[in-house]
């Protein structure tokens, strides 16, 4: 059995460098840094102490050559498709304390981003979940080191959620509010919430004009 384990966790590729851009500029410049983007492919993307054997089916990942990465910040596996948003932030910060604090205030931002947007009546339940309606259409992860900290949230804008069901178990681990549902019971989007043709570049694009630099700033 722990060898069936190893190699299963050895389909996972640990580096997930995709945000890796404005970490570095971060880190050079101690200024914040956030970029908004739609995933180009699928990928599933396992937490830094995520156990993929548990949280991933594995076997339907490489028969469809879908690649499972580890990101860098924690929580249960997630997939994502051409149909989320990734909003991304960076800030210099120094020491390693208030993770809460951080996660409150910048998904309370993120909300306030999506309001914006026109996307309305968000709140965050779990640790991190952006929810309409006890629906989960976003989750949220946080790295933290002594020099910055890198927050990523994954809105579901008209993804294929058959992918997740497809792609992910039942996560060992879940929110009170969750109350056992699975993938397609729990997870909303924002194509259903708002319209069919909702499109996740569209959103991607709004999002891009309401963000500002004093904004990111504030958030330090």
């Amino acid at each position: 059995m722990i060898r069936l384990i190893e190699i299963a966790e050895s389909q996972v590729i640990e580096d997930y460098e995709v945000d890796l851009d404005i970490i570095n500029i971060c880190r050079i410049k101690r200024q914040p840094q956030c970029k908004v983007y739609v995933p180009k492919e699928t990928a599933v993307v396992v937490g830094r102490g995520g156990k993929a054997h548990l949280e991933v089916n594995l076997e339907a990942c490489q028969s469809d050559s879908v690649p499972v990465v580890r990101r860098p910040g924690g929580g249960c596996a997630v997939v994502i498709d051409p149909g989320n948003v990734i909003i991304s932030v960076v800030l210099p910060t120094e020491g390693i304390e208030g993770n809460k604090q951080y996660f409150d205030r910048l998904s309370q931002w993120v909300i306030d981003r999506l309001a914006e947007a026109g996307i309305t009546n968000v709140y965050q339940d779990g640790i991190s979940d952006l929810v309409i309606d006890d629906h989960k259409i976003g989750g949220s992860s946080i790295y933290r080191n002594q020099d910055y900290l890198y927050y990523s949230t994954t809105i579901l804008a008209n993804p294929q959620l058959h992918l997740i069901d497809r792609y992910l178990q039942h996560p060992p681990k879940e929110p009170p509010y969750r109350r056992n549902r699975s993938h397609r019971e729990f997870l909303g989007t924002l194509s259903v919430k708002f319209g069919e043709d909702y499109s996740a570049q569209l959103l991607a694009d709004s999002l891009k004009k309401s963000i500002s630099s004093e904004q990111l700033i504030s958030l330090i």
